[in-house]
């Protein structure tokens, strides 16, 4: 070794001159990694064995299934996230995504009850990490083994903030002293899917659980558990979140009366009603003169967003939280779809029509939804009342599955993919029948507009998720015939050929999760 490496002294001095640069020792670079090296050795050869910690205890066992073999080859393969080959140069080619495919195959594997194979379970956290929307089923499939491993890797420590725990960490509902227990002392992740378990059970254990905590919750966390009273919210839920109305955080304040207002018969929904009574009739609307102290007590945000209007903004809030039911008398006995049709005084009927579409959703009519989504074939702009395509598909998720996908299919044939997107995130999937035959007749027009296929790579992608793989063969029709390379035709053949080959593979996928007969 260069004698020049004696120049330097302990660790600490070698740090320094590599950061102070070795001209100021009259050195080389070549001396300092040297001298680097000869200490290293030195390091480790004078490091004494430590004891060795505690083993950690065994994974809890996880009673599921695994899924068969050939669906955990593929579950290997999706998560490895091969994408196939033809992909080079910024083009997708031909090939099926697998990444995308990830979340479906995770989502299937979810209805069949199984658990992650446990060679598995390390990818699949790590996947979980780089991907927020995988988490919810990742964590699930990994079950206990995934929260015992993210125990012991700071890197997967955010299983532990949102995983639901999986099959087998969670006590049975019935056994009363293993939910008083893991409710005082487990994460809060098992916490709130402890608080999911019981509500499904009994709503009311939930209640009672929740209150023997409450005061003693921080607010961040009574606002996630109040969250969690939206499945099975019932009459019998009242009591307790009008008392949280009086909640020191105003998320949990506001989070308590937007319940309220989804139980029609809720003391907060009948007090609404009277004040939007007083604003909205067949005469005319006059909004709030003030946002008195009734009115923010009872979760109206006195505050109005930018570009807002004090008196507007209260208005709205009002006639989203008041019952429906209570506008049929007031307009002398009108259904949904007459009252929605009734001129409005200028400047008010944008205003009202946002707030009944919020109530209608917030309370699961689907009267008042269908009248305020109007004909699928109309221009938006001239429907009876949004035409905002984000309320519209909120609306749609109250409809029955038949009612949601005739109409969006309507909606495609009148208007075409552009504007559909949306909409279509809001249909059962896979998208079969009508609905599935709309989306592949808009995509042939498409590519005979002689358009390109990446105008709509938006439905194109959702479409490799959602249609029926029964539309494979159909699209696969649309390529037979032989196309100018690079041209239009050209990349509309390489999509349906993608979108074709998709649907194949989610099939296969399928069948593979099958269970074995017996």
């Amino acid at each position: 070794m260069n004698a020049d490496t004696t120049t330097y002294g302990d660790w600490d001095e070698l740090v320094g001159a590599a950061l102070l640069g070795t001209e100021r020792r009259r050195g080389s670079p070549e001396a300092l990694l040297g001298a680097a090296a000869l200490q290293t050795v030195r390091r480790r050869a004078g490091l004494l064995p430590a004891e060795a910690g505690p083993r950690p205890e065994p994974a809890p066992r996880d009673p599921r299934p695994t899924p068969p073999e050939p669906a955990r080859q593929r579950l290997a393969q999706l998560l490895a996230g091969r994408t196939g080959a033809g992909s080079a140069g910024g083009r997708r080619g031909a090939a099926p995504d697998l990444t995308e495919l990830l979340p479906q195959w995770l989502a299937a594997a979810g209805l069949h009850g199984y658990r992650a194979p446990a060679s598995l379970v390390p990818a699949l956290l790590d996947a979980a990490r780089a991907r927020t929307d995988l988490r919810p089923q990742a964590l699930a499939l990994a079950g206990t083994r995934g929260l015992w491993l993210a125990r012991l890797n700071p890197e997967w420590r955010f299983a532990l903030r949102g995983g639901s725990g999986g099959a087998g960490e969670l006590p049975a509902a019935t056994d009363a002293a293993g939910v008083e227990r893991l409710w005082q002392e487990g994460l809060f992740a098992e916490r709130v899917a402890l608080l999911g378990l019981v509500r499904a059970h009994e709503a009311a254990a939930a209640i009672r659980l929740l209150t023997t905590t409450w005061a003693t919750e921080r607010a961040e966390d009574r606002l996630m558990f109040l969250d969690s009273l939206r499945v099975g919210l019932s009459d019998d839920d009242e009591p307790f979140l009008e008392a949280a109305l009086g909640d020191r955080s105003r998320n949990v304040r506001a989070t308590a009366a937007e319940l309220l207002s989804a139980l029609p018969g809720s003391a907060l929904a009948g007090r609404m009603a009277e004040r939007a009574l007083a604003c909205v009739g067949p005469e005319g609307v006059t909004p709030p003169a003030e946002c008195d102290a009734g009115m923010l007590h009872d979760g109206v945000v006195k505050r109005p967003p930018a570009g807002r209007g004090e008196r507007a903004w209260w208005l709205g809030q009002l006639v989203e939280s008041a019952p429906l039911s209570c506008w049929q008398e007031r307009f002398s006995g009108l259904g949904p779809a007459e009252i929605v049709a009734r001129p409005l005084a200028e400047g008010w009927a944008e205003e009202l029509h946002a707030a009944w579409c919020r109530a209608a959703v917030r309370q699961r009519d689907p009267a008042w939804s269908r009248a305020l989504l109007g004909s699928a074939s109309a221009p938006p702009a001239a429907g009876p009342a949004t035409a905002s395509l984000a309320e519209r598909a909120k609306l749609l998720s109250i409809l029955e599955e038949e009612q949601r996908a005739a109409w969006v299919a309507e909606f495609i044939r009148a208007h075409g993919l552009s504007e559909a997107f949306q909409l279509l995130g809001a249909c059962v999937v896979p998208w079969a029948g009508a609905l599935g035959r709309a989306v592949v007749e808009a995509l042939d027009s498409a590519r005979d507009a002689g358009g390109y296929p990446w105008s709509f790579s938006g439905v194109m992608g959702l479409a490799e998720r959602c249609l029926d793989p029964a539309e494979a063969d159909r699209l696969a029709a649309m390529t037979t015939e032989p196309v100018e390379a690079g041209g239009a035709a050209a990349y509309w053949a390489e999509a349906f050929q993608r979108l074709a080959a998709t649907l194949r593979l989610r099939a296969t996928m399928h069948a593979e999760l099958a269970p074995p007969g017996p």
